[in-house]
């Protein structure tokens, strides 16, 4: 599923010539939005058992709100300033799932649904005001807003749901296998069986979180939870490097911009 797929309301206008504040849908696009999924889940982790709950919790704010404030001063898409704010939406989206589990004791049955009712009404709002959900006609502010708070959504969902299939039998490898499954779904069904390329792109964004973050945990778990026992450090740093590395790689050869080559 790649950009010249996704269409905006306004029809049989070229989306690669209209002005946008978010990145081309290439591989490059799926890879570190995956790798972020991992990176949010280890880092918030951490973060909650070096500083506490309360003020890792406080600290992501603001380093959410910060990052968010940048990608909306900018005037266009700008690769780091991007994946920014989308990393700080993973470490505290987790967060706000975490919270509301560990915090306040409400189970993953009842915080999966309630995450996706929000993401819902988020959808819900966005299409009633602009009539499209398509990331391709994020152009105003009013758009990068409601784009923003699906993400915000999405990342807090997925947290959710990541978390519910590993603690009701099927583990993180489990998880991951599961995830990775259902990510092929929405690309299957849009390429054979006609689904709106919209309804897929979103329906992928939301299952890259659980799907990151149940291979992160494995990864940095330790045996006793079924994980590899990697350590969260080293995997948030390793997860980290990686997202730097290609990041880096996008600014430079500007394959995610409307003027590169999307695959």
């Amino acid at each position: 599923m790649t950009t010249e797929h996704l269409i905006d309301d306004r029809p049989l206008v070229p989306l690669r010539a209209l002005a946008n504040k978010v990145p081309e849908v290439t591989v490059y696009f799926w890879i570190i939005k995956v790798l972020t999924t991992g990176m949010g889940e280890t880092a918030s982790d951490l973060l909650a058992r070096l500083l506490g709950p309360v003020p890792a919790v406080a600290l992501g704010g603001l380093a959410l709100v910060a990052s968010l404030a940048v990608q909306f001063a900018v005037r266009r898409y700008i690769a780091w300033v991007y994946w920014t704010a989308v990393v700080m939406v993973s470490v505290f989206g987790t967060m706000a799932a975490d919270v509301l589990h560990v915090g306040l004791g409400v189970p993953y049955t009842v915080s999966t649904p309630l995450f996706l009712t929000a993401l819902t009404a988020v959808f819900a709002l966005w299409y009633a005001v602009e009539r499209t959900l398509s990331i391709h006609g994020v152009r105003t502010r009013r758009r990068e807003t409601f784009y923003w708070a699906a993400v915000l959504a999405t990342f807090a969902l997925g947290t959710a749901a990541g978390d519910l299939t590993a603690t009701v039998g099927f583990g993180y490898l489990g998880s991951v296998v599961l995830f990775a499954a259902a990510i092929c779904v929405p690309a299957l069904a849009h390429r054979f069986a006609g689904l709106n390329a919209v309804t897929a792109f979103w329906t992928a964004y939301v299952i890259t979180r659980p799907l990151g973050a149940s291979l992160a945990d494995w990864m940095a778990l330790g045996h006793a939870r079924g994980g590899l026992g990697l350590g969260l450090g080293p995997v948030t740093l390793a997860w980290t490097t990686a997202i730097v590395g290609f990041v880096g790689y996008l600014a430079v050869s500007r394959r995610d911009t409307a003027g590169g080559r999307a695959i």
